[in-house]
């Protein structure tokens, strides 16, 4: 993936001088025998020194090209954990390149020996060896490890209780039958099809199960040009539908939150969308937020439902490049009054409620009948 670093605003987040006492209070361990590794993943695990009583746990998922350390040092997670005494859980892709495995049938499957396979081993064990809570199991990740972080809410969605994906795809959406492999169709946001299709390929790689499952937060940048902006809107498709939301009818629409230049779509207290304008690939973690969406620093709640609309799609095994088909319906929606989108900004498309006129010299531009933007 073209991702290779975290912009300089995710170490702000962390001042050298904290990170400086991170390393004196507590260090990144590589942990080797943590039980069943089919895909030869490595785990890593930093465990502050005050340490909460039946503490929670993130698996932090690093980007393409990245590894366990530099994510262990570009992300506020430690510095937090510090703070708040729960344990990180950095695991590290053995896939050349460092990107994870989110293409293979092994790893979109449960226990079907992926990548996927084994940090959810890496968490079972932690829970075990630490008497975690297990009701504050959390996952995050950016890119690549966005992509992850979907698929293991699909696959184990009996382990995690919360997730935050970055800069992401929907799970399943990334299929090439191959491990690790890249599925520019997906990538470039042409995998368009409807909330049920996608809600019932999350389904499929735990088929039978009805419980609980993650609460899920879906960030993504209107100028990104590696994985484009298009999946943020077919990521909330396959949570709306799982959820039993509508896609596109957020109860919620917050402009300039969490911060300037960002929209939060409050779909219910399992699904939330935040969505930055001009923010690019490299999208900065935002650790506050985070920590009130898993319900650590208060706001957040671990309750959740399990509803979704029946669909016979599947992900396709008949093809490396593999698309799922496109929906062709249309959706009329008035336009806000006294309202402009700036640059970078979405502008139309099937069900799409917000700003249609573009800021001058800007033309709304259709990329697709689900997404248009200001360019």
């Amino acid at each position: 993936m073209k991702f290779s670093t975290l912009v300089s605003s995710l170490m702000a987040l962390a001042p050298f001088s904290a990170a400086a006492e991170i390393v004196k209070r507590a260090t990144l361990t590589q942990v080797t025998n943590f039980g069943s590794n089919p895909s030869g993943a490595r785990m890593f695990i930093y465990v502050p020194d005050r340490l909460q009583p039946n503490p929670a746990i993130l698996t932090a998922v690093h980007y393409c090209t990245g590894t366990a350390q530099a994510f262990y040092t570009g992300t506020p997670y430690a510095r937090l954990a510090d703070q708040y005494g729960f344990i990180v859980i950095y695991p590290e892709s053995p896939n050349s390149g460092g990107c994870w495995d989110v293409s293979s049938r092994a790893s979109l499957t449960r226990n079907g020996g992926g990548n996927s396979n084994s940090i959810a081993n890496m968490v079972t064990y932690t829970i075990s060896q630490y008497n975690a809570d297990r009701n504050r199991v959390f996952v995050a990740g950016t890119s690549s490890g966005a992509m992850m972080t979907n698929v293991l809410a699909a696959t184990y969605p009996d382990l995690f209780k919360a997730a935050s994906a970055y800069a992401g795809v929907p799970a399943g959406c990334f299929y090439t039958g191959t491990v690790a492999g890249w599925n520019s169709t997906c990538a470039n946001g042409q995998s368009i099809t409807t909330q049920s299709a996608w809600a019932q390929t999350a389904l499929d790689m735990y088929p039978g199960y009805t419980g609980p499952r993650p609460r899920m937060m879906i960030y993504h940048g209107s100028a990104d040009t590696t994985i484009y902006p298009q999946n943020f809107n077919e990521t909330l498709k396959q949570w709306a539908g799982v959820f039993g939301y509508s896609y596109g009818q957020p109860q919620q629409t917050l402009p300039n939150n969490p911060s300037a230049g960002y929209t939060k779509y409050v779909y219910g207290p399992n699904l939330v969308g935040v969505y930055g304008t001009g923010v690019t690939h490299n999208i900065p973690v935002n650790g506050a937020l985070d920590m009130e969406w898993f319900g650590i620093t208060g706001g957040g709640s671990t309750t959740t439902t399990s509803t979704v609309a029946p669909s016979t799609t599947r992900i396709s095994t008949t093809t490396s490049s593999s698309r799922i088909s496109s929906s062709s319906s249309t959706t009329t929606t008035s336009t806000p009054s006294s309202c402009t989108a700036p640059r970078w900004a979405q502008c139309a498309g099937n069900g799409y409620t917000g700003c249609r006129t573009c800021a001058s010299p800007y033309k709304c531009t259709y990329q697709n009948d689900w997404y248009s933007q200001c360019l």
